[in-house]
């Protein structure tokens, strides 16, 4: 089992549904490497991935923004290791499983963007009054180095009245985190009640 940011990935040199069921059955999915390392770009190329190892090796409070040290295995034999994301996947509409993965290689001294989950705090001054709360944004994408993505970004709603907004630009980022989300862009409003 890997341990929080291991993960260890098979080369695949098959693709399509009959290659895929066939992993499926092995308890992996099919998945696609790229990004940039330290020694610059990387070409796409397919890998086999263990779901439950890749479970394990994000950390529950981070999730996709784990940074993972993947090792690449062809052959049984450990060919390289990189620092990635967890960039997307994608689930079974059904069953709600995983089919397939992307990661993300990075090089850990150059920023990346991410997304980050907002929490509010507080509750709304003008709630009192009959103040409807409506969230429009529940993450923010962010610039930052791998090391520095937060785990989750507050903002304290407490002072809202009714018809006040909050934007992005509201939102304290931790030293070297950079909102890539525009600044104007509305996060949370308290709205008056409906009219009966």
């Amino acid at each position: 089992m890997s341990a929080i940011g291991q993960l260890t990935v098979s080369l695949r040199n098959t693709s399509g549904k009959g290659a895929a069921r066939q992993l499926r059955t092995q308890g992996k999915v099919p998945g696609v490497f790229y990004g940039a390392s330290t020694d610059g770009p990387i070409a796409p190329f397919q890998i086999a991935v263990d779901v439950k190892a890749l479970r394990a090796a994000l950390d529950p409070v981070r999730r996709q923004n784990t940074v993972i040290s993947v090792t690449i295995e062809d052959g049984g034999q450990a060919v390289r290791t990189l620092s990635a994301l967890l960039k997307d996947y994608q689930l079974d509409p059904v069953r709600r499983d995983v089919t397939h993965v992307d990661l993300l290689a990075i090089d850990p001294q150059k920023e990346v963007v991410a997304t980050v989950p907002l929490e509010f705090s507080g509750k709304p001054a003008g709630a009192i009054n009959g103040g409807v709360i409506h969230t429009v944004m529940r993450n923010v994408d962010v610039r930052c180095k791998p090391g520095d993505i937060p785990v989750k970004l507050v903002l304290d709603i407490s002072p809202l009245e009714i018809g006040d907004v909050l934007h992005v630009s509201d939102v304290q980022l931790p030293q070297g985190v950079v909102a890539v989300t525009g600044g104007r862009d509305a996060v949370i409003s308290l709205q008056a009640p409906e009219k009966e």
